[in-house]
């Protein structure tokens, strides 16, 4: 019973590695490229669940929901990169300023939501699917379709970053932005380009969320925190290790249930970040 208990947490924990992966790849994008700490980005996920259950709402196919919800979420954050990012980084703000606004941003959304629509739990119109069997152990649908989700958004990304000329130049105003612009590659472009990927990323993050629990308007605020421990474990800038950091903080957060109890899964997160801070503050990979 032990061993059925666990293989079912595993699976619970790789379907919440899978949501926590496509975010927390939004968000090292976000530091790596803009040098942006991002705390509202918990936040811009909860607005990409809202704007996928309205649209659904609406008896629209939830996976057309879900596209239409990016759309909105990527219009959102550049909003903000139009009106708070873009003129911050012209006047060199400092990382704490940064920080700060973020922080405003988040509660900003947050409260926003609040008062459109309320502190109640929303839930997508799904149709009920059984449960996957494989001898006693039961694997929800839709845990199965978000793992599956996540593989093929980690695919296209991985491609996009690989082998496009985005992708490339990307990575190159990582590395270093002024080497970047000086070699002739139009960086507010590519800034524009992680914002739209970051918030493709980040909506279909929410709308997954949505697909296997309710959605809610803290949602996105408590996970922030497995998101940045996943980020810091990884190594900050690295998406491969924001993607296996994601996983071992999903893991990790429910295989601890039985021990813990289920309301200490974000003291999980919080102990491996402040563990790996202290022991290997680089992260399991190079940034």
């Amino acid at each position: 019973m032990s061993d059925f208990l666990d293989l079912q947490l595993l699976i619970n924990g790789i379907a919440i590695g899978s949501i926590l992966a496509l975010a927390a790849i939004g968000l090292t994008l976000t530091y790596g490229i803009l040098k942006l700490s991002n705390f509202a980005h918990g936040d811009f996920m909860t607005l990409g669940a809202y704007l996928t259950w309205l649209v659904n709402d609406t008896e629209v196919n939830i996976w057309l929901s879900m596209f239409i919800g990016a759309a909105g979420t990527i219009v959102a954050m550049l909003i903000a990169e139009y009106l708070l990012w873009k003129p911050m980084r012209d006047r060199r703000a400092s990382d704490t300023t940064l920080i700060i606004i973020s922080i405003g941003l988040a509660l900003f959304l947050r409260n926003g939501i609040l008062l459109f629509y309320g502190g109640s739990n929303q839930q997508y119109l799904l149709p009920v699917v059984r449960a996957l069997e494989f001898g006693d152990l039961r694997i929800a649908y839709y845990r199965v379709i978000v793992v599956g989700l996540a593989i093929a958004a980690i695919v296209v990304l991985h491609l996009i970053l690989q082998n496009t000329k985005i992708g490339k130049a990307m990575r190159a105003v990582a590395d270093n932005i002024e080497l970047a612009r000086v070699s002739g590659i139009d960086v507010d472009r590519i800034v524009l380009w992680t914002w739209i990927i970051t918030g493709t990323l980040t909506a279909f993050a929410g709308g997954m969320y949505g697909l296997i629990a309710v959605v809610r308007p803290n949602m996105g605020w408590f996970l922030i925190l497995p998101m940045f421990a996943a980020v810091i474990l990884g190594g900050i800038g690295n998406v491969y290790g924001a993607i296996a950091g994601a996983f071992i903080i999903g893991i990790a957060q429910e295989l601890s249930v039985p021990l813990l109890g289920s309301e200490y899964k974000l003291g999980v997160a919080l102990a491996i970040m402040i563990v790996i801070l202290l022991v290997r503050p680089q992260g399991l990979f190079k940034r």
